[in-house]
């Protein structure tokens, strides 16, 4: 199964082990990610505070490169790109003139009938097919995730069909649980995490923190999992800083979705380059294993 797939900018810097991890996990399901040639910025929050018509060129462009390969889909694991695309794709397909006026500039047209997908849409699909199953190799017990979304996956500055519901989503949830796992419900998963403001504004991006650090710790959460690398490097890098200035004595590791679904399938911590966080993220997963294995011989 080949799909046409999106990394963006984050995911060839900061956030380099998601891209490693992502294409583990889905050629591990058979599914094959096909990098589009030539990719360009989606744009990110800049270009929409510049430029409304460059917010949407930008990523068209992309959608365009892989129409004319011939893919009828494309995975994006990055929520903020996921959401640029989407908007653009959308936005397009209403306006016609704004359609053809971009087009003119482009050798490879949009057409607009690409379905631009989450890395969780993709995941979902694989598991309700029933094929997860066969591929799972260890199942994970103990560990007490809650599931932070971050905002780019439910809030969109254009009307667009999201995929899940963009209060409570619940497509990690799902994933997790197919996998062992058991996530606490808690408040703040789409609460914003400041985003860029980290780098900009910290106080402000560390109180937002702050107040998601607190709400998980409170529920009985010892890490989060995500599918946003802004999400991921913001509540990793700086919370040792964020709990230092709000008195929080806790640390959770804050894992991407890919990282516990690679593990069930099989996979290792070097492999998946989990040793690589800034908070430690290890000595939790041994600690499971172990659970299971005392579990396993008792029985």
């Amino acid at each position: 199964m080949d799909i046409a797939y999106y990394p963006g900018c984050s995911l060839k810097q900061s956030s380099a082990l998601y891209d490693l991890q992502t294409k583990k996990v889905f050629s591990k399901l058979d599914i094959n990610l096909k990098e589009i040639e030539d990719w360009n910025c989606c744009g990110a929050t800049s270009a929409s505070k510049i430029d409304d018509f460059l917010s949407i060129a930008m990523p068209a462009r992309n959608i365009g490169i892989a129409e004319s390969a011939g893919f009828s889909e494309i995975v994006i694991p990055c929520s903020a790109c996921y959401a640029k695309t989407l908007v653009a794709k959308e936005k397009l397909n209403n306006d016609p003139e704004l359609k053809s006026e971009i087009n003119s500039g482009f050798a490879k047209k949009v057409k607009g009938s690409l379905k631009v997908s989450t890395i969780l849409e993709v995941l979902l699909a694989f598991i309700e097919s029933g094929a997860l199953s066969n591929k799972l190799e260890k199942k994970y017990e103990g560990l007490k995730p809650v599931c932070y979304y971050g905002c780019m996956m439910t809030r969109f500055a254009y009307d667009v069909p999201s995929p899940d519901d963009v209060e409570n989503p619940q497509g990690m949830e799902k994933v997790l649980k197919k996998i062992g796992l058991h996530p606490v419900d808690w408040n703040f998963k789409t609460v914003c995490c400041g985003a860029s403001a980290s780098i900009n504004d910290a106080g402000v991006s560390f109180a937002l923190m702050a107040k998601i650090m607190k709400d998980a710790v409170a529920r009985g959460a010892n890490c989060f999992v995500v599918t946003c690398p802004m999400c991921q490097m913001n509540l990793d890098a700086y919370q040792d800083e964020f709990c230092r200035q709000n008195n929080i004595t806790q640390r959770l590791p804050v894992f991407f979705i890919t990282e516990l679904l690679g593990l069930a399938l099989g996979m290792g911590v070097k492999d998946l380059q989990i040793d690589r966080h800034f908070v430690e993220s290890t000595s939790i997963l041994n600690l499971q294993d172990k659970v299971v294995k005392e579990r396993d011989t008792n029985e």
